[in-house]
C-alpha cells in the first residue's frame, strides 16, 4: 500500500468534488481520526491513518483490502469510482436526486433515470454534474450524472433521460467477482 502520487491524486479529487464539491475537505480532516487515500493493485482506498499504520506490517502480495474501496484507476489511467464509495458520497453529496419507488428497479438493474421515474431533484443542478440517487425514504441507491440541469427538465416529456448511471447497489450483485 503506497500514497497517491500527485497525478493519482488529481483524478482522485477530480472526481469526488465533481458529487460532493467543497465537501470534499471532510473526507481528509475529519474530527474523529486523520484519514487517507492509499492505492493498493490499481484500487484506491479510503482508511485511518491507525489501520493504515496497522496493515503496513502484513506484505503487500498478502494484503487484500484495508479501509473502503473508493474506486480504481483504468489501464489508461482514468479513475472510476465503485458503488463501495456510495456511504461517503451520500453524507457529504452536494446536488442529489430521488427517484419514485416505480424507478428504483430500473435504475438497480443499470439503467439510466429518465423523467417519468423522478420524484424530487436539487434545485439548480446544473448540467453534467454528478448526483447521488436516492429512494423516496432517502436510501442511497447509487450514483450518476445529470443529462439535463434542473431548469431544462421541467419541460422534458416523461420519456427523457435525467440521469446517466453510473453506479448502483445492484452492482455488489451483479459483479460480485470483480468489485473488491
Amino acid at each position: 500500500m503506497r500514497p497517491l502520487t500527485e497525478e493519482e491524486s488529481k483524478a482522485v479529487f477530480t472526481k469526488l468534488a465533481n458529487y460532493i464539491g467543497k465537501n470534499l475537505v471532510h473526507l481528509i480532516d475529519r474530527p474523529d481520526e486523520p484519514y487517507c487515500f492509499r492505492l493498493q493493485k490499481d484500487r484506491v482506498y479510503y482508511v485511518s491513518e491507525s489501520s493504515m499504520r496497522l496493515g503496513i506490517s502484513v506484505a503487500r502480495p498478502n494484503l487484500v483490502s484495508l479501509g473502503t474501496c473508493f474506486g480504481k484507476f483504468s489501464k489508461s489511467g482514468k479513475f472510476k469510482l465503485h458503488i463501495t464509495a456510495l456511504d461517503y458520497l451520500a453524507q457529504y453529496a452536494k446536488f442529489k436526486v430521488w427517484i419514485k419507488p416505480n424507478g428504483e428497479m430500473p435504475f438497480l438493474y443499470g439503467n439510466h433515470i429518465v423523467k417519468a421515474h423522478l420524484g424530487r431533484i436539487t434545485e439548480d443542478t446544473p448540467e453534467h454534474q454528478g448526483v447521488v440517487v436516492f429512494s423516496m425514504s432517502d436510501i442511497p441507491l447509487g450514483f450518476g450524472v445529470t443529462a439535463r440541469s434542473t431548469v431544462d427538465t421541467r419541460k422534458l416529456d416523461p420519456t427523457a433521460i435525467i440521469v446517466f448511471h453510473q453506479a448502483d447497489v445492484g452492482e455488489y450483485l451483479r459483479d460480485e467477482e470483480t468489485l473488491f
